[in-house]
């Protein structure tokens, strides 16, 4: 295989930002060839679908891949629930004659924003204040799925690291940097302490063994 695509179906733009942790994975597992990636925007379509199955459907048509990964944020749902979630949409999919590609569900527990909230130099550099010397606290890294709201405290840290005041301030793009954010981060294995995180880990790998044609 000299390329392989794959496609990020998420639940909200945001949500881009797993997108060089997913990458980082499969590089990490041994992944050598080209590798493209896709946010699947179903926002520029007429009547943008809101259930999962015509999400899919749509995704799969407008950004045909390799493999597919299917995000959904845990929230206050569990992992187990959020999973047959995805599975009897693929299924419902598959009886519709759509081909299904690989595929791999994304969940972390809460939101996605958990998994940037453990590198400071990179929340500095994305925040575009790299030598800021104002403390941040950034949470017990074994403890990021335990926390109520993570996007509210990654972007509080942003602006706090931006040390910005004001109308500079009301200016700041919090989402263009979370993006900026997940982009700097070269390491993800810190993550390798969050259940969540080992979970997509190991079903990346097990999909690598079974399509070693990603090799």
């Amino acid at each position: 295989m000299k390329e392989l695509c794959y496609t990020l179906l998420s639940d909200g733009s945001s949500d881009k930002a797993l997108m060089p942790i997913l990458t980082w994975l499969l590089r990490t597992h041994q992944v050598e060839c080209a590798i493209q990636s896709n946010w699947a925007d179903l926002r520029r379509l007429p009547k943008p679908p809101k259930k999962l199955l015509p999400r899919i459907i749509n995704s799969l048509e407008l950004y045909p891949c390799d493999l597919l990964f299917i995000h959904r944020d845990a929230e206050r749902e569990s992992r187990e629930k959020r999973i047959t979630e995805i599975l009897e949409a693929l299924e419902e999919a598959v009886k519709k004659s759509v081909v299904v590609p690989p595929h791999i569900c994304v969940i972390p527990v809460r939101m996605q924003e958990a998994w940037l909230l453990f590198d400071e130099t990179a929340l500095r550099k994305a925040a575009g204040n790299p030598c800021g010397r104002k403390p941040l606290h950034l949470p017990d890294i074994r403890k990021l799925e335990q926390l109520p709201d993570p996007k509210d405290i990654l972007y509080r840290l942003l602006c706090e690291a931006s040390e910005l005041t004001g109308r500079r301030l009301k200016q700041f793009s919090v989402n263009e940097r979370v993006h900026r954010l997940a982009e700097l981060i070269d390491d993800f294995s810190p993550l390798r302490a969050l259940s969540a995180f080992q979970l997509l880990e190991t079903e990346i790998q097990q999909v690598i063994k079974t399509n070693p044609v990603f090799l």
